[in-house]
């Protein structure tokens, strides 16, 4: 049986070039193809693949988002993100996602088969581009895999939040987010678990104190 992969980056020609190279092993296949964040998710739920391979940067809904809706969707399905980003910010949140590997785009065409090949064997893969210090943490939060590695908000949280300190309901959230109330409501629910926080003006004091919002 082959192995599924799904490939989602906002550039065609950057698919193309993944694609070429994951051809080179007979008993991979290619199930499907997205352009933005929200397709990919969508891809994952109806053809259910074995692995993901996704640009951390995309339109609708981030790479690193779409991956933790993925893993949400189904946890068994491997996320492999592929970047430009070398610095610790972003290598923490693609763990705190759930990705099970992190590849700059710069060493893909050298390493993506190794690192489908690492990730498959129920392991993980960090770009051998990164310094030692982030691939040897990388591998270390990857391993805890508990909930008190990464408190900070992702992005997305932090634009939720914002919207939510505004007033906003989670249907206004949505409509101008573009995403579906329920994954709003999802993302309320993680907001006030990382923070600790239950009530609204909880959250509008810490919105405040770090600045996402004036209460001019």
């Amino acid at each position: 049986m082959s192995y599924r992969i799904v490939l989602a980056d906002d550039h065609r020609i950057v698919r193309e070039g993944l694609k070429s190279v994951i051809r080179e092993l007979s008993d991979m296949e290619i199930i499907g193809e997205a352009a933005d964040g929200m397709e990919v998710v969508r891809l994952t739920r109806e053809l259910v693949p074995d692995m993901v391979i996704l640009d951390s940067s995309m339109p609708k809904l981030t790479g690193i988002e779409a991956t933790r809706e993925i893993k949400a969707l189904s946890p068994n399905v491997k996320v492999l993100v592929l970047t430009v980003h070398k610095d610790s910010g972003h290598l923490r949140q693609a763990i705190s996602a759930g990705a099970d590997g992190y590849l700059l785009k710069d060493d893909a065409d050298i390493t993506l088969l190794s690192a489908v090949t690492s990730i498959r064997q129920d392991g993980q893969f960090v770009s051998s581009l990164l310094t030692r210090k982030p691939a040897e943490s990388f591998m270390q939060m990857h391993n805890d895999n508990n909930e008190s590695i990464v408190k900070e908000l992702t992005t997305r949280e932090i634009e939720i939040l914002t919207l939510l300190a505004e007033g906003r309901t989670s249907r206004e959230i949505g409509d101008l987010l573009r995403i579906s109330v329920h994954t709003v409501e999802n993302h309320r629910s993680k907001i006030r678990k990382k923070l600790g926080l239950r009530k609204n003006i909880q959250l509008i004091r810490y919105a405040v104190g770090k600045g996402y919002i004036s209460l001019d």
